[in-house]
């Protein structure tokens, strides 16, 4: 007999429940797509074949072989970064990546351009934010901020971008950029790779040197703007748009390229978009993942640390080249 309640509500009887066989049931995870354990000597492609069939073991791949086919039709396969990918040292991969033939671009963000031209400068980049703070002393470099802003204003006067401005900057002066081979700018511009580089005014430590020209910088980054639409038209059909470690600069502008593409009738369908960062945020989401690909093409989103998963993502990318 069931206890008396003091509440006029009662636990629901469930002895007439409708059930059925797990046999029969549609599920979302079998045997098939389980991991298997890794074994010695199987190398990369080995440990890529271990992984689960499953959300980001799947994911991971299709990603992979997104930058394989694009390669493969060549279609455009456009890198975003981030300031994060440069300073977490992962120039060389990049480089490297584009050697191979998996960059056909590459769009970055004030801060990116930053810490790659003052890698090519000095070997080095980033601050301790909180303590220069609280001095004042943040992102006030002379050298960086000097040099940067002539080169964006001799580049604006030419009709240029940004980021050819820079990048010829560093290569037409060796003995004042010591460090060029690992500048993604430059290397870049000497594999006439394009590189375009997006800013808005005030987020960038450059922006507050006394050299810094609104004008200048406006009118270049307009120029990338546009150059970097002409390049999505290549995305069509097979390309690959990668967003590393922006969270709203770039997704941003690369929603306005896809729309602007499309808006002058230029067809931009079926191509894959990953977002690859250690947080997914709204924007890179909305504006990368899901938006763009709608009715067409693959949004892919992968979580994890920019150290580990990018040069993860470019070793995929060699092993498929050896095989």
């Amino acid at each position: 007999m069931p206890a008396m309640s003091l509440y006029r509500y009662r636990p629901l009887e469930t002895g007439s429940l409708r059930t059925r066989s797990i046999k029969g049931r549609p599920s979302k995870v079998d045997l098939a797509a389980f991991a298997r354990p890794y074994r010695k000597g199987e190398g990369l492609q080995g440990w890529m074949r271990s992984l689960p069939g499953i959300l980001a073991g799947t994911r991971f791949r299709e990603a992979v072989e997104a930058l394989e086919r694009a390669r493969r039709k060549g279609r455009a396969m456009v890198w975003g970064l981030g300031g994060h990918v440069v300073k977490c040292g992962l120039n060389a991969v990049i480089i490297d990546l584009m050697e191979r033939g998996y960059v056909s671009a590459l769009a970055l963000n004030g801060a990116t351009a930053i810490h790659d031209f003052e890698i090519a400068l000095a070997g080095a980049t980033s601050e301790e934010v909180e303590r220069d703070l609280a001095e004042g002393d943040f992102g006030v470099s002379e050298e960086t901020g000097r040099e940067m802003s002539a080169a964006v204003a001799r580049g604006a006067g030419q009709g240029k971008g940004i980021g050819q401005a820079l990048g010829e900057w560093i290569l037409e002066r060796p003995g004042d950029y010591p460090h060029a081979d690992y500048s993604l700018l430059a290397c870049a511009l000497r594999r006439r790779v394009p590189v375009t580089v997006h800013v808005a005014l005030g987020t960038d430590t450059t922006h507050y040197h006394p050299s810094a020209d609104g004008e200048s910088l406006g009118r270049g980054t307009l120029q990338d703007f546009r150059l970097l639409a002409s390049i999505a038209r290549d995305l069509h059909d097979g390309g690959v748009y990668l967003n590393c470690g922006s969270a709203v600069i770039l997704p941003e502008v690369f929603l306005k390229a896809v729309n602007l593409v499309r808006n002058l009738g230029h067809p931009l369908e079926a191509f894959t978009t990953v977002n690859l960062d250690f947080l997914q945020h709204y924007r890179p989401t909305r504006n990368v993942v899901q938006r763009p690909t709608v009715g067409s093409g693959k949004g892919i989103a992968l979580t994890g640390h920019h150290e580990l998963m990018i040069p993860l993502l470019a070793a995929a990318l060699v092993e498929r080249d050896r095989e």
